[in-house]
């Protein structure tokens, strides 16, 4: 497995409009080959901002840059420099390969 994590710091006050905007975008990961799951995290607020992140679940670390390379991952992010005002600086990627899996 193949995690990659997104944190974001939202400006107090725009955490809804930051919510409604993944809510309501379409990923397109659902139609990617190697996707295994999205979770939208929300973490404390600190000095004026709130933490985020996003964790997506990947087959492997191929599945992942297959993706960033895609159609879909272009859909997916198209408008996103609209959205700039709701975040103290920009989204900080984190990238791990499993070391140990227990199910």
């Amino acid at each position: 497995m193949f995690l990659t994590m997104n944190r974001f710091r939202v400006k107090a006050g725009q955490e809804d409009t930051f919510e409604d905007v993944w809510k309501s975008r379409d990923s397109h990961l659902k139609t990617v080959d190697g996707f295994v799951s999205f979770h939208l995290m929300k973490g404390e607020e600190s000095d004026g901002v709130r933490l985020y992140a996003s964790h997506t679940l990947w087959r492997d670390r191929a599945a992942f840059e297959g993706w960033t390379k895609s159609e879909a991952f272009r859909m997916a992010h198209k408008g996103a420099k609209s959205s700039a005002e709701l975040y103290d600086g920009p989204p900080v990627l984190e990238v791990f390969d499993s070391v140990q899996e227990l199910s």
